[in-house]
């Protein structure tokens, strides 16, 4: 899969928790990794911003970056720091705000995200899926449209399909990191919300199809709250393989074999769990489990 002469080149794709902590497994690798962050979240701190300033969702983002500060310093507390109290501020995280801030002053989101990098010395690359706002949207079983990220965790069922609202361009670093990779990997994280959107870029789905990368699916170690969680392994599968135009998905790691998962699926089976919280990847575990995929090739 790799030259043996060079360090892989890997794309990690997703948003929030499940993404940072993926990207902080694969810190070693440094600037050879891109993380691709799903940038459609309308909730919380994130979700303010948006309705009065416009703009991406910054919070994923925010979070990955979070995950991946080595060294604690004043620059870290502030960018980490979040509000109390009773005013306007309350709940608000300083990162979202300064980098809502940076994005006003730049010419494009991706400057932001380089700067907060430069300041908090964080080599791993970090590219929106977009640098233009949209919203995920579902469509029912029943054909009822929903709006909006959180009405879409909030759904009694899984949707009928996913879209993007408006359907925008994927950002060009993100495609080109996806062309040049040597494995792609996608979660974990929640499912509909996180792992989906990214993948309903026109662009993104393209690149996904046409790379000669290794496309490694990393599973969640509990069940999902809200709709996702009622999905099967091998329909979360089927929808990645539809948005990546047929492509077909290398390799699941989890920590078990589904039964349930068509024979055709490679499922490699690995113990990734944290001592304290059985339901969060272990960094060290986790990263142990990618350089065996790396090594394998």
């Amino acid at each position: 899969m790799t030259n043996k002469n060079r360090k892989p080149i890997i794309v990690a794709i997703g948003g929030g928790h499940g993404l940072g902590r993926m990207l902080s497994a694969l810190g070693e690798y440094g600037e050879d990794v891109t993380g691709i962050v799903t940038t459609t979240d309308n909730g919380g701190s994130t979700g303010r911003i948006r309705a009065c300033q416009g703009g991406i969702a910054w919070g994923d983002t925010r979070n990955c970056i979070n995950q991946l500060i080595t060294e604690p310093s004043i620059g870290s507390m502030i960018f980490e720091y979040r509000f109390k109290g009773n005013g306007e501020l309350d709940g608000h995280n300083l990162g979202n705000l300064m980098l809502t801030a940076l994005d006003n002053l730049s010419i494009r989101p991706l400057e932001a995200i380089n700067l907060i990098r430069d300041m908090l010395k964080v080599s791993t690359n970090i590219v929106p899926m977009s640098e233009h706002p949209a919203d995920l949207a579902a469509q029912t079983r029943s054909g009822q449209m929903i709006s909006g990220e959180t009405d879409v965790d909030d759904l009694s069922e899984p949707p009928a399909r996913l879209m993007l609202e408006p359907v925008v361009p994927a950002t060009k670093e993100a495609v080109l990191a996806i062309h040049d990779a040597d494995l792609v990997i996608l979660g974990p994280g929640s499912f509909l919300t996180s792992v989906m959107p990214p993948l309903l870029l026109p662009e993104i789905s393209r690149a996904l199809k046409q790379t000669e990368a290794k496309v490694v699916f990393v599973r969640n170690l509990g069940k999902e709250a809200g709709p996702a969680g009622s999905m099967s392994l091998q329909t979360m599968l089927t929808w990645c393989e539809r948005s990546m135009g047929g492509r077909a998905i290398d390799l699941v790691l989890g920590p078990d074999i589904d039964d349930d998962v068509e024979e055709n699926y490679q499922q490699v089976v690995e113990d990734m769990a944290s001592a304290n919280h059985q339901w969060r990847h272990d960094r060290d575990k986790l990263s142990l489990a990618i350089k065996k995929i790396l090594l394998a090739g």
